[in-house]
Parts: C-alpha cells; structure tokens; sequence
C-alpha cells in the first residue's frame, strides 16, 4: 500500500507540475507517509519516476495483451481494427502522464520498458501473421511485425503529444478506421506495389 502511494503521488505531481517539481519530500507529504519510510522502498527520485514508467507501461501491455487474445482467430478484417485499436486505447490509458513520460523524463529505466512493450507487441502480431498467412501479402511476418507495430505507435504517440483531440470520444473511430485502411493496404497490397515501382524503374531506365 505504501509503495502504490508512492508512485500514485509521483505520477500525480507528474502531470500537475511536471518532472522538476517532484522532489521526494514533496514525493512523501502527497503520499501521506514519511521521507524515511521513502526511502525503505526508492532510493531516490529517478527510483520513483522509473517505478511510475513501469506500471504505466505494464498497464498498457495489458490492454494490448487483452485485446490479442479476443482477436486470434478472427479474419484479418476484424483482428486488424481491434489491434490497432488496441494500440491506440493502450495511449488513452492517462494520456496527460504518457504525455510527461515522454517529454520531460530522462533516462531512468523509460527506454528499456518501452522498448520491452514494444517487443512483446511484435511477438503478438508476428503469431497473428504467421497463423493467417493466406489471408495476407507479406514475405516475412517478421519484419511486417516490426513495420506495423512501430508506425502504429509512432501514429499514436505523435497524436498523444501534438493532437490529443484525435484520441477524444468523438474523434478517436475515425483515428482508429484510417489507422485500420492503412494496415490492411500494407498488409494485403506490398507485392504488387514493389511489382510497380520496379516497372517504374525499368522504364527509367
């Protein structure tokens, strides 16, 4: 209970003052306990901020994880809009934190647990590719993995940061459908876009 305190308080004064503001002692008083006891669970501040960027992380993990099981043996259709929806919804999880996470928080163990939410992602989606080949146009599930899993979040952390209105309730369907449009071309269209381009090239030659 009092290391949850503690890491609710960090994550409170996060989004209210940002990352300069959150001393331990403050840290401490907003949890309601005292800086010794602080000290028995974090050694320090940055040992508070990166406790704060786990659980955030692991909570998103969860939606996405929650969301692969649902959509495993669904057609491609289906599986596609409710993984990139779980992307999204996974960033809509306390936007105003992601948001200080990722702009204000140095390197306390942020990179690693991002980087660790992001392998277990592709690990998700290369399965779901492998498993439904013949629905799909791609060489190497693989790499679609690693292609799709990082713009899906390069979409959405830009729109976390620059355009939150586009993960509002009223907008967040259409982000999700446009998102899902583009997937789907990836997924279904590659072949005959590289058969394009090398004609092209041919020519210009």
């Amino acid at each position: 209970m009092t290391v949850d305190a503690l890491l609710e308080s960090t994550a409170r004064i996060l989004v209210k003052d940002g990352y300069d503001a959150a001393s331990t002692n403050r840290i401490a008083t907003t949890a309601g306990v005292s800086i010794g006891s602080l000290y028995q669970y974090f050694p320090s501040k940055e040992a508070l901020v990166a406790g704060v960027v786990e659980r955030h992380s692991q909570e998103l993990m969860q939606v996405a994880r929650d969301t692969f099981l649902k959509v495993a043996a669904e057609p491609i259709e289906v599986a596609t809009r409710g993984l990139v929806a779980a992307g999204i919804n996974a960033h809509r999880v306390d936007p105003k934190l992601h948001r200080v996470l990722a702009e204000e928080i140095p390197h306390t163990g942020r990179n690693a647990n991002i980087d660790s939410v992001q392998q277990r992602g592709r690990e998700f989606l290369r399965g779901y590719l492998e498993a439904h080949r013949d629905e799909i146009d791609i060489a190497d599930p693989d790499l679609a993995a690693f292609i799709l899993v990082t713009t899906i979040e390069a979409l959405t952390h830009s729109a976390v940061l620059r355009r939150p209105d586009l993960l509002s309730d009223e907008k967040v369907e259409a982000f999700i459908d446009e998102v899902t449009g583009l997937v789907l071309r990836y997924l279904r269209g590659p072949s005959l876009l590289r058969r394009g381009m090398h004609g092209r090239a041919r020519r210009s030659a």
